[in-house]
């Protein structure tokens, strides 16, 4: 083609998509017009769907970057039997996005993730077969979307340079959250009458979820990868904001995760990079408060508080488990009166256990420590985080629920914003190709044998 008929085609394409856009952007502007002529809320609505889909074409992994916030909310919505939070649509609807329109091919370490949660789909897939009811196979499909699928929605932000907006839309709700804690439990810190803080509407905030939340915002900020540009001052201001929230909530797995979280990025540190060790002094600080506040409730011999609820529920959750000892009794049984108690086992394994068997619990081991395995081994600029925030979720997943939205979801998100920030700058350093081959050389060349260059 010589170089004036290629130039005619360019103008040409040029022009076709201009008429699409400008036919597009009028009828998007007609269907706004009737639905607002309709109904004024109908016309918001149409807005927003227009504005949504302009803003897909435009840049998807922005449009996933802006879902961030959504993925902090557990107040939950619903409709015909469907019944699940503001963070799971918003997951599914970023998921989406991604899946359809985010960038291939997936890193090696994202591929390998992704394949270990395929075992884990694998091997709760017997229980879904050994005791079929609607709850057992929705949770099945929900459990993915909260490790897998968090992992693809943010390596897709992450992937084409929305790393650090995504981080940064992800962090802000955490803040507030970190605030209205601290505003609601400082006059009982300060009257000597510490008491956990739960928050109401809008953010419905149970003291373990809200305590979870936050540590995982005080590991981003303490970890302060480069790929984040946040400069020391303000990261150690979020890291001490965060961590008063967790106090404020007195959420004792919160401390505990925190703590693993904060030696993991101690113990192996980014190169060049130097982070303050004065957090260690908190650690023996928030370990004692933790077997204080347990060693009291032992001996106070009420068997109705945490300590002793929670001991009560593990002893349940193994004979639940002892009804079918291979496969489990179904995912989210609590919910389905598959037995005689209505209870959400509060520690991972036994959930695991009870739920998918012997059979799932060591699908679950395989996918957990084949994640920190899989992060441990990336580039510790990038891996150091995502093996923090996963040591986090386990750690409080021993001392309270594990598969529930939000808690699960946003480390795994943290994990593929790593990973996609880490495939966005290989591709950006990457030095240019031959200008042989960027011109098209073919294999008779001499410069490339068909797979690429020499």
């Amino acid at each position: 083609m010589t170089r004036s008929r290629f130039a005619a085609v360019v103008r040409t394409d040029r022009r076709t998509e201009q008429v699409v856009v400008a036919a597009a952007g009028a009828a998007a502007l007609g269907v706004v017009a009737a639905a607002t002529a309709f109904d004024p809320t109908w016309g918001l609505g149409a807005a927003a769907l227009v504005l949504t889909l302009g803003l897909v074409a435009c840049s998807p992994s922005a449009t996933i970057a802006f879902v961030m916030p959504a993925l902090t909310l557990v107040p939950r919505v619903g409709a015909a039997g469907v019944d699940l939070s503001i963070s799971d649509f918003a997951l599914a609807a970023a998921f989406g996005i991604a899946l359809v329109l985010g960038r291939r091919p997936f890193s090696r370490p994202v591929r390998s993730i992704l394949w270990l949660t395929a075992v884990y789909q694998a091997a709760t897939l017997f229980t879904v077969v050994a005791n079929p009811y609607a709850a057992n196979t929705v949770e099945w499909f929900h459990a993915w979307l909260l490790v897998g699928g968090a992992v693809v929605v943010g390596w897709a932000a992450a992937r084409d340079g929305h790393g650090r907006l995504a981080t940064n839309l992800l962090v802000a709700p955490m803040v507030v959250v970190a605030v209205a804690a601290i505003v609601k439990g400082a006059p009982g810190m300060l009257a000597g009458a510490p008491s956990p803080v739960y928050l109401d509407a809008p953010f419905s905030l149970h003291k373990n979820a809200l305590g979870d939340i936050l540590a995982f915002g005080a590991t981003i900020a303490y970890a302060r990868p480069r790929w984040l540009g946040w400069n020391r001052p303000v990261a150690i201001g979020l890291f001490l904001l965060f961590a008063a929230g967790i106090a404020a909530a007195q959420s004792r797995q919160a401390m505990v995760g925190l703590a693993v979280a904060v030696l993991v990025l101690i113990l192996r540190p980014e190169p060049g990079r130097h982070r303050s060790r004065l957090p260690l002094l908190g650690i023996p600080v928030a370990v004692w408060y933790v077997w204080q506040t347990v060693a009291e409730q032992l001996a106070s011999g009420n068997t109705f508080n945490s300590t002793y609820q929670r001991l009560t529920w593990f002893e349940q959750s193994l004979a639940v488990w002892n009804s079918n000892e291979w496969f489990g009794v179904g995912l989210r049984w609590w919910t389905a009166g598959r037995t005689e108690f209505e209870f959400q086992p509060p520690n991972a394994e036994l959930e695991v256990l009870s739920s998918a068997g012997t059979v799932g619990l060591l699908g679950f081991l395989v996918m957990m420590i084949g994640v920190l395995v899989v992060a441990w081994r990336v580039d510790p600029r990038y891996g150091t985080l995502a093996v923090a925030v996963v040591a986090n979720r386990m750690v409080q997943g021993q001392l309270d629920l594990f598969w529930v939205a939000v808690q699960t979801s946003l480390p795994f998100v943290i994990v593929g914003l790593c990973l996609g920030a880490q495939a966005h700058d290989a591709e950006r350093l990457r030095p240019a190709l031959p200008a042989a081959v960027l011109a098209g050389a073919g294999p008779g060349s001499g410069t490339t044998d068909g797979r690429g260059p020499r």
